[in-house]
Parts: C-alpha cells; sequence; structure tokens
C-alpha cells in the first residue's frame, strides 16, 4: 500500500494513556490502545519525541537522539510496541528533531566545555544577527564565557546544530538508522526547512528574520543527502517534512518524487487564518476566502507539479480545529465531520490528531494557572508588556495556546477521564463527562465516520491518486473540489457555515453515488442545499 492511500494517527505520548500512574502518559499505554487504533483504521501512529529531554519544549529539546526517555518506559517497551503494532498491521513513526538539540545533550556540554570538535556542532558568532527566536526574545544566547553566541530559533536551551559541519550529517544519518534497525517505518522531520543556514548570516528585519534561515537552497541538498544515505535506501519508509513559514514552490521541490527528498510536507498557512495581521497572539474570527484560496492554490500546484501535502487540521501544536472553524456549541460532531471530510477526501495523506476522532474541543481553562506549555506563558507576558489587560491577554492565550491540544486524551467520564487515577501533568478539559470515547463508541456516529472515511480512500482510487481542480472557488460558503483518476470523478462540497446554501451541480454529477454525507441521504439532483456544515462527496 502507498503512502497515499495510508492514514496517519498522532500521539502526543505525555497525554494518551498513563499505566504506571505517575500523571504521564508511557509507551505501555500506546500498546494497550492499539486495538482500539486498529478498530479506527489507521494505518501508522506518529509519536511525538519519546526521547530524554529536559522537556523545556516538552521533548522537543533532544538530549539523546537513540534512547527512550525514562518517563515513557524503556528501549524493551518501545520494541514491544512496534512489535505489537504491527501485529495489527500498524507501522510506527518517529519525531526527528533535527534543526537543534537541547543544550543538555553532551555534544553542547562538550562544546562548553571547550571541546573545538564539538563546538562546530554549532552555530557560533561573535556578532548575534537581529533574529528573532520563534519563542520571543533574541534568537542568541551567550556561549558561556567564551564572548560568543550560540543560535537557539526556539527557547534558548534549544542549540541549532551546524549542518554544514560533515560530522554533524554523519551523526544525525546514524540516528535515522538506529531506529530504521528498530522497525521504525516512518520519520516526521520537525521544521526541518530551518536546517541549512546560509555560511554567513545577515541582519533581516523582515518577519523577525524568517526569510534569511527559512528554505535556503541549500536546504535541498541536505535533505536529499539524509534521503540517500538514510531511507532512501528502503522502499516500505514514508517520511513527512515539517515545514515552517514555507511556500508551495519549496515543497513541491520537498516531495517531487524524482528529486529524492520527502514523501510529503506539512504546512500552516491554512491554520494561520484567524492570525490578525498574521500574528498568532491576537483573536478574529477566520479568514474563509482565504483558506479557501490557499486550499485550492496548494490543492492545484501540488497537483499540477507531482509535490504531495500531508493534510490535517489537529496537531500538538495548534488549538483544536472545532473551536476556530465551527460554532462549537451547537455543531460539534456536523462541523466534526464536515472538517474531516475536507481533508480525507482530498488530495494528499491525512493525519488524525488523538482525540479529533471523538470531536475533542480545546480545555476552557478559567486561568493561566493551568497552563504549562513555554510559549504560552512566554506570550502572556509580552501580551502584558503590550499593555493587554490580564483577562484580555488570558482571552487570546485560551484561544491560541498549544497547551489546548495536550491535555489528556478523554477515554471515559471518570475523575481522571480514564487517562490516570491520579492528576494528570496537564489539567483535563472540561468536556470529559460530554466527549470521551466510551461515550463516543457506546452511542456516538463520528467515530464510525472517520472508519468510512479511512476505508473509502483505501476503496477508491481517485481518493488516493487523482487530481485536484477547484469548484465554486468564489461561493462565500463552500470548499468544493473535484478529483479525477482514470475516468473516475469524485465532487466534494463543503459547507463552512450554519447557514444553508443552494448550489447547482454540475450535469455529470447529477446522477453520481454519493459516497459519504454528514446529513441522511438524499436524492441528487440539479440543485443540492448544503445544511450547516454539511459535506457531500459525490462519484460518478
Amino acid at each position: 500500500m502507498s503512502f497515499k492511500e495510508k492514514v496517519i494517527y498522532q500521539i502526543y505520548p505525555k497525554s494518551f494513556l498513563d499505566t504506571n500512574q505517575d500523571g504521564i502518559g508511557d509507551l505501555a499505554g500506546i500498546k494497550q490502545k492499539i486495538p482500539y487504533l486498529k478498530r479506527l483504521g489507521v494505518d501508522m501512529i506518529w509519536l511525538s519525541p519519546i526521547y530524554p529531554s529536559p522537556q523545556n519544549d516538552n521533548g522537543y529539546d533532544v538530549a539523546n537522539y537513540t534512547a527512550v526517555n525514562p518517563m515513557f518506559g524503556t528501549m524493551a517497551d518501545f520494541e514491544t510496541l512496534i512489535a505489537t503494532a504491527k501485529e495489527h498491521d500498524i507501522e510506527i513513526m518517529l519525531d526527528m528533531v533535527f534543526n537543534h538539540v537541547s543544550t543538555e545533550h553532551e555534544w553542547f556540554q562538550k562544546a562548553l566545555a571547550g571541546d573545538k570538535k564539538f563546538q562546530d556542532y554549532f552555530i557560533l558568532r561573535d556578532e548575534p544577527t537581529d533574529w528573532v527566536s520563534k519563542f520571543g526574545g533574541n534568537a542568541w544566547a551567550p556561549f558561556g564565557d567564551t564572548g560568543k553566541y550560540y543560535l537557539h530559533l526556539f527557547d534558548r536551551t534549544q542549540a541549532d546544530l551546524n549542518w554544514r559541519n560533515p560530522e554533524v550529517q554523519e551523526e544525525l544519518f546514524e540516528v535515522i538508522r538506529f531506529w530504521m534497525d528498530k522497525g521504525v517505518k516512518g520519520f516526521r522531520f520537525d521544521v526541518i526547512n530551518l536546517i541549512g543556514k546560509d555560511e554567513v548570516l545577515k541582519n533581516c528585519a523582515e518577519n523577525d528574520g524568517k526569510p534569511a534561515y527559512t528554505d535556503r537552497p541549500i536546504n535541498h541538498d541536505f535533505i536529499h543527502m539524509m534521503n540517500q544515505a538514510t531511507f532512501g535506501k528502503a522502499d516500505e519508509m514514508i517520511t513527512v517534512g515539517e515545514m515552517s513559514f514555507t511556500t508551495v514552490e519549496n515543497c513541491i521541490l520537498y516531495t517531487k518524487p524524482e528529486r529524492e527528498e520527502l514523501n510529503m510536507t506539512f504546512n500552516f498557512h491554512h491554520l494561520k487564518v484567524d492570525y490578525q495581521d498574521g500574528k498568532k497572539w491576537t483573536q478574529m474570527p477566520f479568514d474563509f476566502a482565504r483558506l479557501k484560496e490557499l486550499f485550492h492554490t496548494w490543492g492545484t500546484q501540488m497537483s499540477e507539479e507531482s509535490g504531495w501535502n500531508a493534510l490535517f487540521w489537529n496537531n500538538h501544536d495548534q488549538p483544536r480545529a472545532l473551536n476556530r472553524f465551527v460554532d462549537v456549541d451547537n455543531y460539534r460532531v456536523t462541523g466534526a465531520k464536515m472538517l474531516a471530510s475536507a481533508i480525507h477526501l482530498n488530495r494528499g495523506t491525512p493525519y488524525i490528531y488523538m482525540g479529533e476522532e471523538i470531536g475533542m474541543v480545546d480545555p476552557d481553562y478559567d486561568s493561566m494557572e493551568k497552563y504549562v506549555d513555554v510559549e504560552s506563558l512566554n506570550a502572556y507576558q509580552e501580551l502584558l508588556l503590550a499593555e493587554k489587560t490580564e483577562q484580555e491577554a488570558f482571552e487570546i492565550v485560551k484561544a491560541k495556546s498549544r497547551d489546548n491540544s495536550r491535555t489528556p486524551m478523554q477515554w471515559d467520564g471518570s475523575m481522571y477521564g480514564g487517562f490516570s487515577t491520579v492528576a494528570p501533568w496537564l489539567a483535563l478539559g472540561n468536556s470529559v463527562n460530554q466527549i470521551n470515547v466510551a461515550k463516543e463508541l457506546q452511542e456516538g456516529s463520528l467515530f464510525n465516520y472517520y472508519q468510512k472515511l479511512i476505508k473509502l480512500r483505501k476503496e477508491y482510487p481517485v481518493i488516493a491518486e487523482g487530481s485536484y481542480e477547484a469548484f465554486l472557488s468564489e461561493h462565500p460558503q463552500i470548499y468544493g473540489y473535484i478529483r479525477r483518476f482514470k475516468g473516475q470523478s469524485l465532487l466534494v462540497l463543503n459547507n463552512f457555515f450554519s447557514q444553508e446554501t443552494t448550489i447547482e451541480l454540475p450535469e455529470a454529477f447529477q446522477n453520481g453515488e454519493t459516497l459519504i454525507n454528514n446529513y441522511d441521504n438524499e436524492k441528487l439532483d440539479k440543485e443540492v442545499v448544503l445544511k450547516p456544515y454539511q459535506s457531500i462527496a459525490i462519484y460518478c
């Protein structure tokens, strides 16, 4: 089965299931729920980082690339997880954080101690540039008492690696080989389009310096080199690159098969359509016209140029999509089905983030004390400095915090949601009694809807392989597209609003077959009335 037919499920290990009752999810918990994921129908599980880490950025500050963090279990637990998943025809994808390491990593510690070899593993300069860290503040920090500065595009405890050093390249390639030998079949590369910095680093006031270090031409050389040295030799491997602040032109290059870089890329432009003036820590209703324009641009160009998208609404860095794009109080389930259809029937590989399949929502915390995410805490302080009131700053963090998606998985309606028998590392959402796996499997319809979407991708080649063309691109409520493959056509219509709208079906689809509909089936006619958040897929 090709990666185009597969569906990937992301797990944030700290928050999935706690089996040793320490308030933190673990590998044994993931293993225990493999039958649940098999029932859903997913083909691969992507695990956010499981490595030793001081957890300043929840594991994306890696202190050892080839070990398991004791809070998640042991290497034996990981090997058992791989074997159990394989028995259920599910493979494992690991997160590779190759732009930076924790300052607790032995490479950085040796560099600090004066070892010249390891100092060249990092990006050290006498004069820092004007770049701003993605977590706020200066992107440079003093390198011990040497008078030099080291680059950290993220937290100051995450030191950027010098990919221009062949020894760094080989160290990281060896990490990939290590995990491939363990049976890992997929890799998700964190902010991989930032690894190729210019040799001479220059000031750049635009967008906090992002154009100066993002998608540089050498980035493609490094990824191709990594492909050829490691996963490119294994046909069954699946690779996805997380691309920060990227372009469709670059993502075509990253994913075009003949270039031998990656299978697919994540981009985040569609999840910035509720950013006022492009700034995350703001509040505004989502811009539907912009959302649709982005989907059509990426869908069409990637289709025409043989690129491939990783499709998603949710991940560990984003608030829950339901809170952003749907009238969640009145249309949570219907809206969740519509959002799912919009990407699962699309051209690209769909990703499901844990809890999405039961319609989990943001936790609705009542105070800043509940938040633990470093980015959110920094943003709150910066909002106060920008003269927001405490309440205004809190409301913005509440809407945009990464902790919104990191709350523990809601397995049942018990005190700690079936996640643990003790207070978890991050407080549960307030919806746990209404929204949980046990209740959904017993009386819900959303989980079943996801099952059906996953099956359709495997049954209809037009979904996995078809081209993409925009439909009704100017309509104020409908995101629509047509997929075509070897004489098969699929029209997908998604109403993104709580108001009905009427559209005229193209003649070819008027006698088509309805593959899936989040309302009770109705007879197709020349005109179709799309109800609030209705999604319908018509095949001919």
